[in-house]
């Protein structure tokens, strides 16, 4: 009985979040319809609720060549591969980074460790854009423009993966490290054997976080790549609208962006459940 009225409370709450989840989705279903019909059909402006008769024709176009009758685009398979890079990149580098930079504020002990911690944290108030001028200067003398190098190694240094990995490792049981000490295990092996482990949700929450953070940039890659081969999904969907709306290959552009939609999606469903729990331990 209690159950049964427990369910009955839940009913508006779960009406409500799928109503939620409906509009949400409703501009992504859109784009999926107008991907599967001619620019003719979209151009009128009644395009239907349903899918069309060009989804196989608009898709290959847009993955091998990127361009139509009014559209000059980069590949779609160009795009997809230039963000992957820089997305993966991203992720594993920051990760690495605030790994070995968490490890070292928490279990190390020398002067002024206080110090350069919040040195770093007070770098979280710096954004890209405050810093844009310099690093593109750095990069530059350092002949990175149009390289994966250029377009990841600024971006790979997070303060903020840093504070969230040190929150982590000062949770974990000191007695653990100082067990493995007493065998005879040095620092890497303390880090790959016994704190790399325990802290598998947070890696996998951070990835998640950074590899969207990674897809989704478009400042960084804007100013330090200059050619159509280097264009990650951020400027090539950018560069596919052009500047006039009625001059557009609707289709074309939203085929692109539905498959450019795929990788995040797919990336953060399928690690959901470490995100999660990554985020819960995180906020312990």
């Amino acid at each position: 009985m209690k159950k049964a009225r427990k369910n009955l409370t839940n009913i508006p709450a779960h009406l409500f979040l799928a109503v939620a989840a409906a509009l949400l989705a409703f501009p992504v279903y859109m784009a999926f319809i107008g991907s599967t019909h001619d620019a003719a059909t979209i151009g009128r402006g009644r395009m239907p609720l349903t899918p069309g008769a060009y989804l196989g024709q608009n898709y290959v176009q847009a993955w091998a060549y990127g361009t139509g009758e009014r559209v000059s685009g980069t590949p779609v398979r160009v795009m997809m591969v230039n963000s992957l890079t820089m997305a993966l990149a991203i992720a594993l580098g920051k990760i690495f980074m605030s790994v070995l930079a968490a490890y070292a504020v928490v279990f190390f002990r020398f002067p002024l460790r206080n110090f350069f911690f919040w040195l770093i944290f007070i770098t979280l108030m710096l954004p890209l854009e405050v810093r844009i001028i310099p690093s593109y200067k750095v990069a530059s003398d350092l002949k990175l423009v149009n390289t994966f190098l250029g377009l990841t190694l600024p971006m790979m240094v997070s303060a903020t993966g840093t504070l969230l990995f040190r929150q982590v490792f000062l949770s974990m049981p000191k007695e653990l490290l100082e067990a493995a000490k007493i065998d005879g295990a040095g620092p890497l092996r303390c880090l790959w054997s016994i704190v790399l482990p325990l802290s598998k949700p947070s890696l996998a929450a951070l990835f998640v976080v950074m590899f969207v953070y990674g897809w989704n940039q478009y400042l960084w890659p804007l100013l330090i790549t200059t050619t159509r081969q280097m264009d990650t999904v951020a400027i090539g969907l950018v560069r596919m609208l052009g500047t006039s709306e009625s001059l557009m290959d609707w289709n074309l552009v939203m085929a692109a962006t539905i498959m450019t939609m795929a990788v995040p999606v797919s990336v953060v469903i399928l690690l959901q459940r470490w995100l999660v729990k990554g985020l819960v331990e995180i906020g312990k």
